[in-house]
C-alpha cells in the first residue's frame, strides 16, 4: 500500500470518526442556541462549539479529502499540495474546538446541571471519539505530508 493510499485510508477514518461526533452533537441539541436569559443569569459563555466553526472545520476537511482522491487517481503534485494546504486550517479549527472542549467541559456540565439540569451538547462528546479523532487526524496529515513531500517508506 502506497503512502498516499494509507493517508486516504486515515483521513476517511478521521472522517467517519468527525460525522459519529457531529451525529452526537446534533442529537443533543447542539445546533439550538441556549435563550439569553439562561446564558446571562448565570454568566454562561456562548456555546463554544459555534456552528460555523464545526461547518468550517467539516467542509474544509471534506474537500481536502475530495481533493486528495483526485490527486491519487491523476498523480498531479499541486493537487497533493492543494490537498495538504487545506489540512492547515482544518488542524486549526479542530485544534480551536479541542481547546474549548478541554477547557470548559467540566465547568459548563457543572454550571448547566445545576441551572437546567442538562449539559450542554459539546460536553457529552465521548472522550474516547475525540482522542480516536485526533489521533487519527494527525496520522492523516503526517501521511499526507509525507507523501507531498515525496518521503518513501523503506
Amino acid at each position: 500500500m502506497s503512502m498516499g493510499v494509507a493517508a486516504l485510508v486515515t483521513w476517511v477514518m478521521t472522517a467517519v470518526t468527525g460525522m459519529l461526533m457531529l451525529r452526537v452533537w446534533v442529537a443533543r441539541g447542539g445546533t439550538s442556541s441556549r435563550p439569553e436569559t439562561v446564558r446571562t443569569t448565570v454568566a454562561l459563555p456562548p456555546p463554544y462549539f459555534p456552528p460555523l466553526l464545526i461547518l468550517a472545520h467539516f467542509a474544509l476537511a471534506g474537500a481536502g479529502l475530495v481533493v486528495w482522491i483526485v490527486y491519487l487517481a491523476k498523480q498531479a503534485d499541486v493537487l497533493a499540495w492543494v490537498a495538504s494546504g487545506l489540512l492547515l486550517p482544518v488542524a486549526v479549527l479542530g485544534f480551536s474546538m479541542l481547546g474549548r472542549w478541554v477547557g470548559s467541559r467540566r465547568a459548563r456540565l457543572a454550571v448547566a446541571d445545576l441551572v437546567t439540569g442538562a449539559a450542554p451538547a459539546e460536553s457529552r462528546l465521548p472522550l474516547a471519539a475525540v482522542v480516536v479523532h485526533g489521533l487519527l487526524a494527525l496520522t492523516a496529515i503526517v501521511l499526507v505530508l509525507l507523501d507531498t513531500l515525496g518521503v518513501s517508506p523503506v
